[in-house]
């Protein structure tokens, strides 16, 4: 039974990607329910039912009082017993079938796979984003809101159902029974009501506001320490323990104020509505005695209306909190949508194919690009790579190297100018075949909390065993990787290598990755400092592993170290972001311009660097 409405629903069914998603809550929240659609009318139907039953519930209460004050037993029972069995079933059989019918929607079909959904959609597109939109935000914040969003998007839509519908049947289920009784019972509920929902708009009103500044802050706060977490030897090294407590502490404080402001609201709304529901009970069971007195009303309709309003008074508080609750999740939700619902930038032309590498020829043209600050970057830079070319790209930090990597694997889009492969604008074809056929090994070689086959395996996740150690043997990694254990006993390629490969050294990230991408295999390569965590006795047994990998594709090298490109067929030296010299290491030696600079004053086979280039390199 439970399986059956659990699977009401997939939570992974087909969707169309939206590019830009709505950004007002209730069309976004629309967009995310379709596939609910079905089961959410079942579930209002049945609540209105659950609430019917309810009201009619104490409806019979009160006609009972006035049956067995206008008979005695045996005449009670002569004339109301087939009656009294027939509610009785109802409430032993067709009362629990309606209230377990709403509830296993409620609890098994929507809360479950609803959250689940969220999830798996927002997740979706925030992975579409581009790496210029991830380095503009905390991971922390993304994360957060990824996790926090969904669940009060469940959160809210549980109260739609098991408290709004429910309250509003109830509501008018109560009037009209009262009503019935004698029209001028209603009075004083009506009134009551009237106050009731201007008491509601006003907390709603700064509920929603509230709330979302509150979740937005945790939101910063969760950031910062995840910021903190994932740089702590940085922390450590420095120790700078009190620095991030301060850092911390700020955004802490935000959140307590903003809760607390958000709390404040919570205690108004509950003064008043213990007032509120003291006029209730006192303007409704007031009336209803005076009608008695005066024989206008019966004992039974006294006791519905003492039922009606203390059951009332019961619900109010229950009422207020759930919708209180809605709207502080919808706030969360509407904070999540600052980051889930922000369009996505870097597109793939409308059916733009698949890159067709067939030669690895790679044409840059009048590239200019400057992170739409006008300085820095690149300025009309041309150059052609010929199929199988392996070209050294050197310059000082801030020159611009690492913008043409991050343009060539469209990270970016180019501000002017054009990059061609094999005569395809990289604009114009999908991004992921544009990746898929560059092996990239970054300076950066920071790993996925997984196991080291994982990481290994990322390259190419059909590659059969034999292959992935293979290409870690020629990594000069397989060695060290058989000596790997971790705290949970696994070991070898099994181990796991800790958040961004923190249980390993840098030497051996460096080895692990260069195996990924050896096992990758990708017809261009493109080295960024590729070697330079690597100490000189492996780096001189890997630099023979990185020429074989080389055979056979177009290279770009990155290097500081002068050493590790001098082999290359061309060496392009990059200043302020142009093309300042290109030719053989001999040839630009010979020249004796910036290269046989940088050559001369090479300590241990660095490229010293500017400072402010650095800094401003940095700031990209």
């Amino acid at each position: 039974m439970f399986r059956f409405f659990e699977t009401l629903v997939d939570p992974y069914v087909s969707y169309a990607e939206q590019d830009t998603p709505p950004r007002r809550l209730w069309p976004f929240l629309r967009n995310y329910s379709r596939p609910f659609r079905g089961v959410f009318i079942a579930t209002g139907l049945l609540s209105v039912l659950v609430a019917a039953g309810e009201v009619g519930l104490i409806y019979y209460m009160g006609r009972l009082v006035d049956l067995l004050g206008g008979a005695g037993p045996a005449a009670f029972w002569a004339a109301h017993s087939v009656e009294l069995i027939l509610v009785t079933l109802a409430i032993l059989v067709l009362r629990p079938v309606v209230q377990g019918l709403q509830v296993l929607l409620l609890n098994n079909a929507i809360l479950p796979n609803f959250g689940t959904l969220f999830r798996w959609r927002a997740h979706g597109h925030v992975l579409r984003q581009s790496v210029g939109w991830f380095e503009n935000d905390f991971a922390g914040r993304i994360a957060n809101r990824i996790m926090q969003a969904p669940p009060a998007a469940g959160e809210a839509v549980f109260q739609v159902f098991d408290a709004l519908s429910f309250a509003i049947a109830y509501f008018i289920g109560a009037t009209l029974i009262l009503g019935d009784a004698d029209p001028r019972l209603a009075v004083p509920l009506i009134v009551w009501l009237a106050l009731y929902a201007g008491l509601t708009r006003w907390t709603m009103t700064r509920v929603g506001p509230a709330s979302k500044a509150a979740s937005d802050a945790r939101s910063m706060t969760t950031g910062r320490i995840v910021d903190t977490y994932s740089n702590i030897h940085s922390v450590k090294m420095f120790a700078h323990h009190r620095r991030e407590l301060a850092f911390a502490h700020e955004a802490i404080e935000r959140t307590r104020q903003t809760f607390s402001r958000e709390m404040r609201i919570f205690t108004i709304m509950d003064v008043s509505l213990t007032v509120l529901n003291g006029v209730l009970i006192v303007g409704v069971v007031g009336w209803a005695l005076f009608l008695w007195s005066h024989g206008s009303a019966t004992v039974g309709v006294v006791a519905t209306a003492v039922a009606l309003t203390l059951r009332l008074n019961g619900m109010a508080g229950w009422i207020m909190a759930a919708v209180s609750s809605l709207f502080r999740n919808l706030g969360v939700v509407a904070e999540g949508m600052e980051t889930i619902a922000q369009p996505i930038a870097l597109l793939d032309r409308p059916n733009a194919p698949p890159l067709d590498v067939t030669e690895g020829k790679i044409t840059v043209s009048n590239l200019s690009h400057h992170y739409g600050r006008g300085a820095g970057g690149l300025q009309d830079v041309s150059f052609t790579l010929n199929p199988g070319e392996k070209i050294g790209l050197i310059g000082r930090s801030g020159s611009g190297k690492s913008t043409l990597v991050k343009l060539l694997l469209r990270f970016y889009d180019t501000e002017s100018g054009r990059i061609e492969i094999d005569g395809q604008p990289i604009d114009a074809v999908q991004q992921e075949s544009l990746r898929a056929a560059i092996g990239v090994v970054q300076q950066d070689s920071s790993l996925l909390h997984r196991s080291v086959r994982d990481n290994v395996l990322y390259g190419r996740p059909d590659a059969t065993e034999a292959d992935m150690i293979a290409a870690a043997q020629k990594a000069e990694a397989h060695e060290f990787i058989l000596g790997l254990r971790d705290s949970e006993g696994r070991s070898g390629y099994d181990a796991q290598v800790g958040e961004r490969g923190v249980k390993l050294s840098g030497g051996q990230r460096q080895r692990i990755v260069l195996a990924r991408v050896i096992l990758k295999d990708a017809p261009i390569l493109v080295l960024d400092e590729a070697t330079s965590a690597l100490d000189s006795e492996v780096e001189a047994a890997i630099q023979e592993t990185l020429y074989g990998m080389m055979q056979g594709k177009t290279v770009i090298a990155v290097a500081h170290r002068l050493s590790t490109i001098a082999r290359m067929d061309r060496i392009l030296v990059l200043d302020d972001g142009q093309i300042a010299e290109q030719g053989t290491h001999d040839d630009l030696l010979a020249r004796g311009g910036i290269y046989a600079g940088f050559w001369a004053h090479q300590s241990g086979g660095f490229l010293k660097t500017d400072p402010a280039k650095e800094a401003a390199e940095c700031a990209m």
